[in-house]
């Protein structure tokens, strides 16, 4: 007989982030937490992982103290429903390019703290959703910004009804010490210390029909959050796939582009190309994959830098140290992730 009880793996920093602002508010943890069904005493302690479901209640929570969409995490308030007020106004659109932009124009006028619309970029056929908070000084946990890119992510895909492969979501802070929690929240790659906050997508989804109705929107509502905050089961991306392939094997000896191909039963070129569709290159797959495994061994094994530059597959120590920099904001010897 199969286990059904939910898994508890989000992280435990979530709890502390998700009542910040009601706290700034006024409101008590104990009472927030305990309307959730989460025992107080859980706050702070990093082994203490929470359910999606746990999660869901203790967002609805905050909700209903605060009257706020935002969670006072914002230096404006969003009335509750604003969000669903959107998804309706946006359900009669043909295509999944004309709900971001229409979403883009209703958010810019109902919340002045968002910087929000669609833009062509120039490169290889991408568009960005520029989606980010013009002050962010309430969001010290980057709760709110994490959750604004993941509604429009998830809400984007169910629209269509598939899994779009984002290209890169982008975030105009450092990578913070929970950055290990982004890559099951974003299936794409990740950049930090950018300019705005967003998400890349290939021109082509913009085409993709609407094929939800309003009383399936209904429904996607009253779930809400617990189907922006549920991790997509799997992703069939080449993408992922690659990934999947590629974490299996020695960083320090990953396979060729002609390797993989035969792996794979394609041809480089097909691989290629499907990779720039999906908005990505090999060569930033396995950048990824190594950014990844040197930031989760600086902050949880005790490896000296020279040690962690070998494993994840650096020949030289200064090199790793300027790609960590990099990736980070931060040089390895000054990490504390």
């Amino acid at each position: 007989m199969s286990n059904s009880q939910p898994k508890a793996h989000i992280a435990n920093h979530y709890l502390q982030a998700a009542i910040r602002g009601a706290e700034r508010q006024g409101f008590h943890r104990k009472a927030l937490l305990e309307s959730a069904g989460i025992p107080a005493e859980w706050l702070n302690k990093p082994e203490r992982l929470i359910t999606e479901e746990q999660f869901t209640h203790l967002i609805k929570s905050v909700w209903r103290a605060t009257h706020d969409e935002f969670m006072g995490l914002s230096t404006r308030r969003c009335k509750n429903g604003t969000f669903a007020l959107m998804t309706d106004y946006c359900l009669g659109s043909a295509s999944l390019g004309a709900v971001l932009r229409k979403s883009a124009r209703f958010f810019d006028i109902a919340c002045d703290n968002v910087d929000i619309g669609l833009e062509e970029t120039e490169r290889n056929n991408l568009v960005f959703f520029r989606l980010s908070l013009k002050d962010a000084r309430q969001d010290t946990d980057h709760l709110l910004q994490e959750f604004l890119l993941l509604m429009w992510q998830r809400f984007s895909c169910w629209l269509v009804d598939q899994q779009i492969p984002f290209a890169t979501t982008q975030f105009n802070y450092s990578a913070p010490p929970h950055a290990a929690e982004y890559r099951a929240m974003y299936p794409s790659e990740l950049q930090f210390d950018s300019d705005v906050c967003g998400f890349h997508l290939h021109e082509k989804y913009l085409q993709l029909p609407v094929t939800r109705s309003e009383s399936e929107l209904a429904e996607f509502l009253r779930e809400a959050p617990a189907n922006i905050l549920h991790r997509p089961d799997h992703d069939e991306s080449l993408r992922n796939r690659i990934r999947a392939l590629l974490a299996r094997q020695n960083l320090r000896d990953m396979p060729s582009l002609e390797e993989l191909a035969q792996l794979l039963h394609m041809t480089p070129r097909s691989i290629g190309r499907k990779l720039q569709e999906e908005g990505t290159s090999l060569r930033k797959i396995k950048t990824s994959l190594r950014r990844e495994y040197a930031i989760k061994l600086m902050s949880t094994e005790n490896l000296s830098v020279a040690d962690v530059s070998e494993r994840v597959g650096f020949s030289e120590t200064a090199s790793f140290c300027r790609a960590f920099k990099r990736w980070t904001g931060t040089p390895p010897s000054q990490w504390s992730g």
